[in-house]
């Protein structure tokens, strides 16, 4: 079985979800990832966009700051990229995100029926069926809390600049539009300005 996996953070960057898949530390990062079961390329990959919202919080072990997720019930667009990957690609790359050792598929049943799964409190462990695709369920994940619950916090230079990496590779976006974007989300703003994130990507 085949699904899209919606990326809207740092796997936005290529070579970022690269090392989830074959493993290795992404430029920045504090951490490498052991990579999936399959390390295949995805089958495809399609610029797209999610109504909601991007914030930031927590703290990442891998960039330090804040790490970003997705608020469905938001508003505004969130820029994605869907890759299309096999079950296990998926399971693998959602593990290494959720801070799980990969190796095992996930029951996607609940959340392709009903549009949401929760398989624990924690970061990213929450799944979304956000639409579907030439005939394959369009899947991400989040923390369950939503933006209002959240300990909102700024990311890192690296991060951002990661960020802005995929922004550019997946929608053809330049600095300052990239720029405006991050320094506005929940947890960057009023730590970053268009200005400054600008500065770190330039």
């Amino acid at each position: 079985m085949l699904v899209w996996y919606v990326a809207y953070a740092s796997n936005l960057h290529a070579a970022r979800l690269a090392c989830y898949l074959r493993g290795g530390r992404p430029d920045g990062a504090a951490h490498a990832q052991p990579g999936s079961r399959d390390p295949s390329p995805p089958r495809r990959t399609v610029a797209t966009a999610l109504p909601g919202t991007l914030y930031f919080a927590g703290r990442s072990l891998t960039w330090g700051g804040g790490s970003a997720f997705y608020d469905p019930a938001g508003t505004g667009e969130v820029p994605c990229r869907s890759y299309l990957v096999t079950v296990s690609q998926f399971s693998d790359i959602a593990a290494q995100e959720m801070r799980r050792s990969p190796g095992a598929d996930l029951d996607l049943t609940a959340a392709i029926a009903t549009g949401r799964a929760e398989l624990g409190p924690g970061r990213y462990e929450t799944l979304l069926r956000v639409g579907e695709s030439a005939g394959h369920p369009l899947l991400t994940f989040t923390s369950a809390r939503g933006v209002a619950g959240a300990e909102l916090n700024a990311p890192t230079p690296p991060y951002l600049r990661t960020l802005a990496a995929g922004l550019a590779e997946s929608h053809g976006w330049g600095p300052w539009r990239t720029a405006g974007y991050l320094a506005t989300r929940p947890g960057a703003a009023g730590h970053w300005t268009p200005r400054t994130v600008a500065a770190v990507l330039d």
